[in-house]
């Protein structure tokens, strides 16, 4: 006999309902709460760009604030901080457009170069050198004096040599003239894993520093040659800036690459006299007021070039590659 046909029951039915004004209710408050997070993205990324346009518009200003500020006569300033390199705030544009401003100005009585580095791009650094020499030459009346604050070594011992005079802290690190280069090997890394590397390239040493595979011979002492000419190149800029004031002769070891305090390396003839920036414009300028031609980049300028630096550079320094440094 055929199951008999039963009508649904009115609670059935109100149950249904319920859950259907449950479930939109549910989902209504879900797509409120996307639109909530949307707008509340929109609104955040609004409030970033409004304070980066603020701050890219009142940096000119500052700087105008800050140039309006000389009086008759002053001692120029030009900041070298941190690691020397393109893209940096210590980069060659930045530190070179700032000396130049320096030594352009007609009430600058000298310039001082305040260095608190650690060294960097071998090219950035002799890229300073250079128009530092050369802007010496161009005003002979302005002297430029290098103070070396805590630290100041490999390429940044290499820009502060080309200076009429350098000072530094009794504390303080000087020197570093050497030339170093790393990176790493993972051959050992990849046959436990059980992976293998496959490069494909058109020529024969293309691959020579891939840190994939074994190194051979002749391509280290490649290496090493280029690395020796880099360092033969550092040693014959601090000799031509140093002149007969350099103790090497009583001290080879001065070119090994190691590092010293202001106190011994005035005693080698790294620097030539103890003392900050402020002694120095007060004491041997003779013109105490300091007056700021560091060109500092505006925080847009900064957050557009971070944003723009390469994935593939950073991920081949990852990888093991980096070029020639003065440290």
């Amino acid at each position: 006999m055929a199951d008999e046909w039963k009508a649904p029951r009115a609670e059935d039915n109100e149950e249904q309902k319920s859950w259907k004004l449950l479930e939109k209710t549910l989902l209504a408050g879900v797509q409120e709460q996307r639109r909530a997070r949307r707008w509340g993205i929109f609104f955040k990324l609004l409030t970033f760009a409004y304070l980066f346009g603020m701050l890219a518009l009142f940096t000119p200003l500052m700087n105008v604030d800050k140039a309006a500020s000389r009086s008759v006569s002053h001692t120029a300033l030009v900041e070298v901080r941190g690691m020397i390199a393109d893209q940096e705030p210590a980069s060659a544009d930045n530190i070179v457009g700032g000396l130049r401003e320096a030594f352009k100005d007609s009430k600058t009585k000298a310039v001082i170069l305040r260095i608190n580095s650690p060294g960097g791009s071998p090219v950035q650094s002799g890229y300073i050198y250079d128009e530092i020499r050369r802007l010496r030459a161009e005003y002979p009346q302005i002297k430029l004096y290098a103070v070396i604050s805590d630290l100041g070594a490999s390429g940044a011992y290499y820009i502060a040599s080309a200076a009429d005079e350098i000072y530094a802290d009794k504390a303080s690190l000087v020197g570093s003239i050497g030339v170093t280069a790393a990176g790493y090997g993972f051959v050992g890394t990849m046959e436990k894993l059980g992976v293998e590397r496959r490069t494909y390239t058109a020529g024969e040493h293309k691959a020579f520093l891939d840190p994939f595979q074994p190194q051979k011979p002749e391509e280290t002492a490649f290496w090493q040659g280029v690395l020796e000419t880099t360092h033969k190149q550092f040693i014959a800029s601090v000799k031509q800036g140093r002149g007969d004031r350099l103790k090497d002769k009583e001290h080879p070891e001065l070119f090994s690459g190691l590092i010293w305090s202001g106190e011994q390396a005035l005693a080698l003839g790294l620097v030539d006299g103890l003392g900050s920036a402020g002694y120095v414009a007060r004491e041997v300028v003779g013109e105490k007021e300091l007056v700021d031609f560091t060109v500092e980049e505006s925080p847009f300028d900064r957050f557009s070039k971070r944003l723009g630096t390469s994935i593939a550079e950073r991920l081949a320094l990852w990888m093991g590659f980096q070029g020639p440094q003065l440290r």
